[in-house]
């Protein structure tokens, strides 16, 4: 069983990405990202298609918005921000489990989404420094 099976596919995902939005919102450390004009409209569908397939389910992602090196594009250049990341990842988890999501798969999904922020962190100097064709990061 994938880790996208055991979340419970994309609904329960898209469910998590709208939760852990909403507390990111209402967080006066981690509403900046989440409420500046930038801010993609469709935000949380992207990102829970990107997690869908990281965690073994379709290719939602690379079908439709684009590869790592976007998604890497899109967050780099801004610096280092590990107390906004820390907050963000704490509320990333509260958000599964507010949303239901069982233990195993909760810790599956956490360290997953943990690594992928860490390795964020190689671009936050400049976004010229984000190679082309990264590989999607994986599960």
């Amino acid at each position: 069983m994938t880790l996208y099976e055991a979340v419970g596919g994309f609904d329960v995902l898209l469910a998590v990405c709208r939760q852990w939005h909403e507390l990111c919102l209402a967080d006066p450390v981690a509403e900046h990202p989440f409420s500046h004009p930038g801010q993609h409209p469709q935000h949380d569908e992207r990102l829970a298609a990107y997690l869908s397939e990281a965690l073994g389910g379709p290719p939602l992602y690379t079908a439709g918005y684009g590869d790592e090196s976007h998604v890497q594009r899109l967050h780099a250049g801004n610096g280092p921000h590990e107390e906004l990341d820390d907050v963000c990842l704490r509320l990333f988890d509260r958000a599964l489990a507010d949303v239901g999501v069982a233990a195993e798969a909760a810790a599956g999904v956490s360290a997953y989404f943990r690594d992928a922020a860490v390795a964020m962190r190689a671009y936050d100097a400049d976004v010229r420094l984000v190679p082309d064709g990264l590989p999607l990061r994986r599960a």
